[in-house]
């Protein structure tokens, strides 16, 4: 039984079907292959840690700054109060704890985009992945800061039932202590030498 050759448009339907099923297809694999790959990672000496989740790097012979994402550390010129009541200088332990963390450098960045304060987005590492500390990992393990995203939640939970850092006592969210303590982001920028 021989069958009757299909019509010619029923034919062009047919490609046109096939092709477009392959270009979704392709598509589809190109997605998950920008997706999975990892994020290239820079490698930058260290210049100066500014506070508990910011410091400063050198990229290409410029000065960088970078915010680690995942995180909010208290902020420098921030204070908490501990369980007898007594305040301290919990903003400047924070500092302290990164810049021990950090060491003299360098470290391994996966680097982002840039947040309202011309400062770039990154995790960083002591070490490339996997080895290294993780260094928002261990902020937040070690009480100086509370996850901002689900990636430091488990430590988060480690660091308030160990009563560590912060955790020992009250201390204002580090959102709303800058909300109450606000300033522009010009204020922020430090003005070069000939200005």
């Amino acid at each position: 039984m021989l069958r009757a050759p299909l019509p010619l448009t029923r034919m062009r339907w047919r490609r046109r079907f096939r092709s477009l099923v392959a270009l979704l297809l392709m598509a589809g694999l190109a997605t998950a292959a920008w997706v999975w790959l990892p994020a290239p990672v820079a490698t930058v000496p260290l210049v100066h840690v500014i506070d508990g989740d910011s410091l400063t790097v050198r990229q290409a012979d410029a000065a960088m700054t970078i915010r680690l994402t995942g995180f909010d550390a208290v902020e420098y010129r921030q204070d908490c109060e501990r369980a007898d009541g007594s305040r301290w200088t919990c903003g400047h332990d924070a500092r302290t704890a990164l810049e021990k963390l950090a060491g003299r450098g360098p470290l391994h960045c996966e680097l982002a985009a840039k947040d309202a304060y011309h400062r770039t987005l990154a995790e960083c590492r002591t070490h490339p992945f996997p080895d290294g500390v993780d260094l928002g990992a261990e902020m937040v393990r070690a009480g100086w800061a509370i996850a901002t995203s689900d990636t430091y939640m488990v430590e988060e939970a480690e660091a308030q039932a160990q009563r560590r850092g912060i955790w020992q006592g009250s201390f204002v969210q580090p959102a709303d202590w800058r909300a109450a303590h606000a300033r522009s982001p010009a204020a922020l920028i430090t003005p070069r030498p000939d200005q």
